[in-house]
């Protein structure tokens, strides 16, 4: 089973970093930063911080777990995390240099309701779950620790 990780980073103003994905015949969405775990991974939370690193040369402060999400062959883990830092410009990802595979931007979301509303977060699933974060206090934990 392939597995991947991502995370909810929110940053020191209490917005979430998302990347927006701009592709040649599809509507515009975004995902977390993240991506596959790789055979010399030495855990999930170790294939995040290398993928953090890869996609906007940040370092995140992993807090815990919210999710997991499981489809077909493949498992997604999303972690809560506080970043402080990061350069977009820097990033390193090796998908950032193919053509093909559209534009990647990144951009902080407001972490409300009505700044979930206003992206298409994908996949639906998290949405709903960050959502429900914010409502239980869940997002409100991980902002007063930074």
């Amino acid at each position: 089973m392939r597995q991947r990780v991502r995370a909810v980073l929110i940053t020191p103003t209490n917005t979430m970093l998302a990347i927006k994905r701009i592709r040649p015949g599809l509507p515009e969405y975004w995902v977390l930063p993240g991506g596959g775990v790789e055979a010399d991974d030495e855990s999930l939370e170790s294939a995040l911080h290398r993928e953090v690193r890869e996609e906007i040369a940040g370092h995140a402060e992993i807090t815990g777990l919210l999710r997991i999400l499981e489809s077909g062959d493949e498992q997604q883990f999303f972690y809560l995390a506080r970043i402080k830092q990061w350069n977009f410009d820097q990033r390193s990802g090796p998908e950032f240099s193919r053509d093909d595979r559209g534009e990647y931007l990144l951009e902080e979301v407001p972490l409300t309701a009505e700044g979930l509303d206003a992206i298409n977060l994908k996949p639906d699933e998290i949405t709903d779950e960050i959502r429900n974060a914010l409502n239980d206090g869940r997002l409100a934990e991980v902002r007063a620790e930074g």
